[in-house]
């Protein structure tokens, strides 16, 4: 298991899932974590390294076991908002890879832990009321 404080680019996400015990998204979570490392050194060396282009393909598994977790309909209904703070962080990671840009993707990195990290805590949250 993925332990938050060994997280350097999935940190929150990978604490909201030990807590709300999302073994699936801990374990992509797992995957994601090392394809960025790679590709973040990758990154700061310039070079263009396989694993690099690696990283698009585990953000999208996450991204699908998150939503298998926190279920379909509210992913796609009340957690829409959050689906599309994680699509559009995971665009910015994206073409920070393509443009070879180690600071916008540290950025970017930093809005797709949280947006994912706020999905897996939203989700799990008792519904609130509209009657007092």
């Amino acid at each position: 298991m993925l332990r938050s404080a060994r997280a350097t680019f999935l940190p929150l996400t990978t604490d909201a899932a030990a807590r709300a015990g999302a073994q699936a998204v801990l374990d992509r979570a797992g995957a994601a974590e090392a394809a960025a490392g790679a590709c973040w050194a990758s990154l700061l060396a310039g070079c263009a390294v396989p694993g690099r282009w690696d990283l698009d393909v585990r953000l999208r598994q996450l991204s699908e076991a998150t939503s298998a977790f926190v279920g379909v309909k509210w992913w796609f209904n009340e957690g829409a908002p959050h689906r599309r703070r994680v699509a559009q962080a995971q665009g910015s990671i994206e073409l920070a890879i393509t443009e070879g840009d180690g600071q916008e993707f540290a950025t970017a990195f930093a809005g797709y832990d949280h947006a994912m990290a706020s999905a897996v805590v939203c989700a799990r949250r008792p519904a609130r009321s509209t009657t007092r």
